[in-house]
């Protein structure tokens, strides 16, 4: 805040002022900071962020977040540096659901809080992963829960992040089933699929798996010739089509969407070429999960703690999911290779 010489600044917190500001500026559907539900844990506000700001800072210097670099988005271990990580496409949809939230008065905040943090529970090895231990956890494993646990309870040495309602809820509903109780946590599930179907497109197509003229022309010429234009179609589609109680596309678009998203499942994410190595990997963690079984106490603190507290397959599972792809590749090498042979 500039002042001029000889002002002094006034009683009002930076924060407060924010808060103001929301009120002048945001849409009455948008959910203010100063409104919010509160945290888990009472504690003291910031004097210079609002509650959503300070979720995004936590999230983002979180040691979960920064192990999404390298962590698969759909390529396993690809060759070359411009394939999407889960990092990037995390930073993808946070801009998607900013430029929404924006063209919508909704709370930019919340909205990059909840799309930072949305997939801080995934596994290595992308939805192989989370398939893996679903299949062999007794009482399975959604990586939108993980990501759940991981800001309430994992980060931290077990404290948690300690966030906001509206961000833990927003994380939660980002995939499937009921709805985030506010818009903003709404934007981020249509987000996450605009961003991932034209990224994955963009993907395959640098690894010739695809053309951009093996998509139906009938599906381009409605929904964009281009990743650009289908983004910023399929973004325009959403402004226009969203109400006051729902973030959604126009029922037309939603169809095209979905005959796009099953073109993909049969051009790429089926493709044995893309997919090929993903049983390599799922057995990989098939192993290192059976041996932490047998000795969670080989298990690093807090997930040899976790085991006498909770159970040994929810500390396994835990201990699992946190890992990146070279990290479960390092630990199966250490307890499955002999050493000379990885030296």
């Amino acid at each position: 805040m500039f002042l001029a010489k000889g002002e002094f600044m006034t009683q009002k917190l930076i924060r407060e002022i924010t808060e103001e500001n929301e009120k002048k500026i945001l849409s009455p559907y948008a959910a203010l900071s100063v409104n919010s539900r509160g945290r888990q844990r009472d504690e003291a506000e910031c004097d210079i962020r609002t509650c959503f700001q300070r979720d995004r800072d936590r999230i983002i210097h979180s040691q979960s977040f920064r192990r999404l670099k390298h962590k698969t988005q759909v390529f396993l271990a690809p060759t070359g540096d411009h394939y999407r990580t889960r990092l990037t496409h995390t930073l993808e949809v946070s801009q998607i659901a900013r430029t929404i939230a924006r063209a919508l008065q909704l709370n930019e905040d919340l909205t990059e809080a909840v799309a930072l943090g949305h997939d801080l529970g995934h596994t290595p090895f992308g939805h192989a992963g989370e398939r893996a231990l679903a299949g062999l956890s007794p009482n399975g494993f959604k990586h939108y829960e993980q990501s759940v646990r991981v800001v309430d309870y994992l980060e931290k040495d077990g404290k948690g992040l300690n966030l906001t309602d509206e961000v833990r809820n927003g994380i939660l509903c980002h995939t499937i089933g009921e709805d985030a109780y506010t818009l903003e946590g709404q934007i981020i599930r249509i987000a996450d699929k605009i961003a991932y179907i034209n990224h994955d497109i963009d993907d395959a197509i640098r690894a010739e798996v695809m053309n951009e003229e093996d998509i139906p022309l009938e599906l381009r010429m409605s929904l964009g010739m281009s990743k650009s234009e289908r983004i910023n179609n399929m973004v325009l589609n959403v402004i226009h089509n969203s109400s006051h109680d729902r973030i959604l596309m126009s029922d037309e678009f939603w169809d095209l969407f979905n005959d796009l998203h099953d073109f993909m499942f049969t051009a790429v994410y089926r493709n044995p070429v893309c997919k090929g190595e993903e049983v390599k990997a799922v057995a990989m963690l098939e192993k290192i999960y059976e041996h932490y079984t047998k000795y969670p106490e080989q298990m690093p603190y807090p997930y040899c703690s976790i085991a006498e507290k909770e159970s040994v397959d929810r500390a396994v599972c835990d201990y699992i999911a946190g890992m990146s792809d070279n990290y479960s590749l390092k630990i199966f090498n250490q307890l499955y290779v002999p050493r000379f042979w990885i030296e």
